[in-house]
């Protein structure tokens, strides 16, 4: 795996793990974002960690470019040696796979889909080999997902499902992005699913919706008034179907500020997981009906 550093503009340097999102390349990114945080170096303004890389933004009326590439490039060791092991926490998030609203909105803007003549998830289901949608359905909720990045939107979490490679489900994004999209749609583009934070643009195929606030920059919601953003990058997340009575259920709780999320503090290990997956999958998910 060779990095790749660039410049972007004036104040920015980019870092490149890999070309390709793989959880070995988070790990290194993420490794080595962190060996930055502690280095202090003077002049850094932020770290924006991203799915398989990151960037650092810095004065340059403070440090030199050259010079800030130069003290990036030489915390590289850190992510040779990057841990493998991650604490973190499994969130159980329930979806409301077809949904009334998604469906309203991607029949509205089927003549800048691939196939104008389905749904996102007929499309979706035929292309990965399903022979149902409910079969596909059931295979995007099956496996927990981990967070790799959050942002491009305030909020977004990218999740990449813990599964071997061979059964990743890919789905491209629209031909020609929409100027809709609902707040809280859960969507799919390439190898990623995402939740949209708020309501606006997007190209990701739309599968179903959450009735759980994910970011609230006035932080009324109850679970987010120590941040305004719920996922953080290496969270885990497991998708639970429910019907429509469910959804209406859940999002009254939301508006009442009476619901919690399920979450559970677990421990993630790489190598466990490439050993076998089924089995640390099975462990993850488990954690979150204990106690």
């Amino acid at each position: 795996m060779k990095t790749r550093y660039s410049f972007g503009g004036d104040e920015h340097v980019f870092v490149e793990m890999d070309e390709e999102m793989s959880l070995e390349a988070f790990f290194k990114a993420l490794s080595m974002s962190n060996a930055v945080r502690d280095a202090a170096i003077d002049g850094v303004t932020e770290i924006c960690p991203a799915n398989a890389s990151f960037q650092v933004k810095f004065d340059p009326d403070r440090i030199k470019p050259d010079d800030m590439m130069a003290e990036i490039k030489a915390l590289e060791s850190h992510a040779e040696k990057a841990e493998k092991r991650l604490k973190t926490r499994i969130v159980e998030f329930p979806v409301y796979y077809q949904d009334p609203w998604t469906h309203e909105t991607l029949m509205r803007f089927r003549d800048r889909h691939q196939d104008p003549n389905g749904s996102d998830l007929d499309y979706a289901a035929r292309i990965n080999g399903f022979d149902t949608v409910a079969d596909f359905i059931t295979a995007h909720h099956s496996a927990p997902w981990f967070v790799s990045m959050v942002g491009f939107v305030s909020g977004l979490p990218f999740l990449y499902q813990l599964v071997e490679r061979k059964k990743q489900l890919e789905v491209p994004k629209y031909v020609r992005p929409r100027t809709d999209t609902p707040k809280q749609t859960v969507g799919y583009g390439g190898c990623f699913s995402c939740i949209y934070s708020v309501r606006g643009a997007g190209g990701y195929q739309m599968f179903g919706i959450t009735p759980v606030t994910i970011f609230d920059p006035k932080q009324e919601t109850s679970y987010l008034k120590d941040f305004m953003v719920f996922f953080k990058p290496g969270d885990i997340v497991k998708f639970s179907p429910i019907d429509r009575d469910e959804y209406d259920s859940i999002l009254a709780e939301v508006e009442a500020n009476r619901f919690t999320p399920k979450i559970k503090e677990v421990e993630f290990d790489l190598e466990a997981f490439e050993a076998d997956h089924d089995g640390t999958n099975a462990k993850l998910m488990g954690a979150l009906n204990v106690g």
